[in-house]
């Protein structure tokens, strides 16, 4: 390196991101390295893709602060950034005496955090409200401003708008070392070596082994994994809001939640495991799904599942998140941030940045910013095969590969050179939700594999090597434009 990064984030997740965001819009020089092939590709592609208020995280606890702040910050920014929110609402439901009196809890906890807009409903009202709730409800809270997003697309446009703005995303790259000489690090890849004068540690479940090689052993992370169904979208007309089980000391629980995208999730399980990169899914774990949720809404049985997949959160030992600016050693940490880091995730940047600004770590914020490039598709818009305007622009928006999702060859190139690098096939499916249709990408993979050897100049054989588990691995390649993408 020539010249070092001024502040160099490992991790490039939705909080990794948010902090590359904010930071870039100082005069600094930013890097982020993230071991994943694409941002927002460990703990955050797992999320439930619900934006909390905060109504029901603990008052006082740094996460409550920081949920409320930061649904008032996407409210505010998502526009800017294409990050799409519906405001679907959520209602939890008491099946039994117990969970009715724990109603009158939640309600006085959301009003400590500022969530004043809580109501009470009787059981007949959570009735008209949501006519598939299981009749045996007895009552229910309503938090209205409950919504959801898209848990994919969030980080996506933070890294977007960052790169665009100068930082630097080095993906595919592990950190194996660092050390401070001199007030500079030097940070060592498995590919590189950088050098920086802050080194940011938000690196989800492995922030205690990142904070052991930063010097720090203040807290360990437990994996949480969370298992989780997707409905075919003929059965989102019967789910108008996010359903929610009264919460355990352990999870919110089993919920049942809209998407964006037209289907609804069911989940997540709650299980502490060993195994930080077990994303597997387990009969009996998709079993308690299942029941959980058909415990709140039994119309669902019988709805056809489309997809399952697992998450693990990060759990810090502090039980709270852990969030710390140490001007001496010039570090920043961010860690212990769980399902609720989608939420908090802007208004924790927003938090380590005042932290920052209040050592004289920053200096003036620039003058002129640039916007996120807008795509041709984000969810929520008509397909750019149904829009004349980009039909005349490139004929390749009118050519189909996903007739699922109607995602056309436009889309996907697109998605290939765009501000941050994309050459993985769940990158693609991540932009454009190619492959997230009933057939789960059975009849367009071929298709897509075609368009990105042509696009990023890379033999067929290679974007389509599998792994032991029969899963689609991939390769170092080089753009035809320069830049260095890694993994096909």
């Amino acid at each position: 390196m020539n010249a070092p990064y001024d502040f160099l984030i490992i991790g490039a997740g939705l909080v990794g991101c948010a902090l590359a965001r904010a930071l870039a819009h100082y005069n600094l020089r930013v890097g982020v390295v993230e071991e994943n092939f694409d941002v927002g590709d460990g703990v955050s592609k797992g999320n439930s893709s619900i934006l909390h208020t905060g109504f029901d995280a603990k008052p006082g606890s740094l996460e409550a602060r920081l949920v409320v702040e930061g649904h008032l910050l996407w409210r505010e920014q998502a526009p800017e950034l294409g990050v799409p929110i519906s405001s679907v609402g959520a209602v939890m439901l008491a099946l039994d005496e117990e969970q009715l009196g724990s109603l009158d809890n939640y309600f006085l906890n959301a009003h400590k955090n500022g969530v004043t807009d809580v109501e009470r409903l009787s059981r007949e009202q959570v009735l008209e409200r949501v006519p598939l709730a299981n009749p045996a409800v007895r009552g229910g809270l309503w938090v209205p401003r409950e919504s959801i997003t898209c848990t994919f697309t969030a980080p996506i446009a933070l890294a977007e708008h960052a790169a665009v703005n100068g930082a630097e995303f080095h993906l595919g790259e592990r950190v194996i070392h660092s050390e401070r000489v001199d007030d500079i690090y030097c940070v060592k890849t498995t590919r590189a070596e950088y050098h920086t004068r802050w080194l940011v540690n938000s690196a989800g479940l492995w922030g205690d082994e990142v904070a052991a090689l930063m010097g720090k052993r203040s807290f360990t992370i437990t994996p949480r994994k969370g298992e989780f169904l997707i409905l075919d979208k003929s059965a989102r007309a019967q789910v108008p809001h996010i359903l929610l089980p009264v919460p355990t000391r352990i999870s919110k629980g089993i919920l049942v939640a809209p998407t964006m995208n037209g289907n609804v999730l069911i989940g997540p399980t709650a299980e502490d495991v060993t195994d930080k990169r077990d994303l597997s899914v387990s009969e009996a774990g998709l079993a308690r799904v299942r029941q959980g949720a058909f415990q709140l809404a039994p119309a669902l049985a019988n709805e056809t599942v489309v997809a399952t997949y697992s998450g693990l959160r990060p759990v810090g030992s502090t039980g709270d998140y852990i969030i710390e600016v140490d001007a001496e050693c010039q570090q920043v940490v961010t860690a212990g941030i769980r399902s609720t880091g989608l939420s908090a995730a802007l208004a924790i940047a927003r938090e380590v940045s005042r932290r920052l600004d209040s050592v004289g770590a920053l200096p003036a914020m620039k003058q002129t910013i640039t916007p996120r490039p807008r795509r041709a598709w984000t969810i929520g818009s008509t397909r750019p095969c149904l829009d004349a305007s980009y039909l005349q622009q490139n004929p390749a928006f009118g050519r189909i590969l996903c007739l699922c999702e109607t995602v056309s060859e436009g889309e996907v190139v697109q998605a290939l050179h765009a501000p941050i690098s994309v050459s993985t096939l769940d990158g693609i499916k991540k932009r454009t939700w190619a492959t997230a249709g009933r057939c789960q990408g059975f009849y367009c993979t071929a298709a897509i594999l075609d368009v990105m050897s042509r696009e990023l100049d890379v033999p067929l054989a290679a974007l389509t090597k599998r792994g032991p588990g029969s899963e689609l691995i991939g390769v170092p390649i080089q753009h035809k434009n320069g830049n260095y993408a890694t993994r096909g």
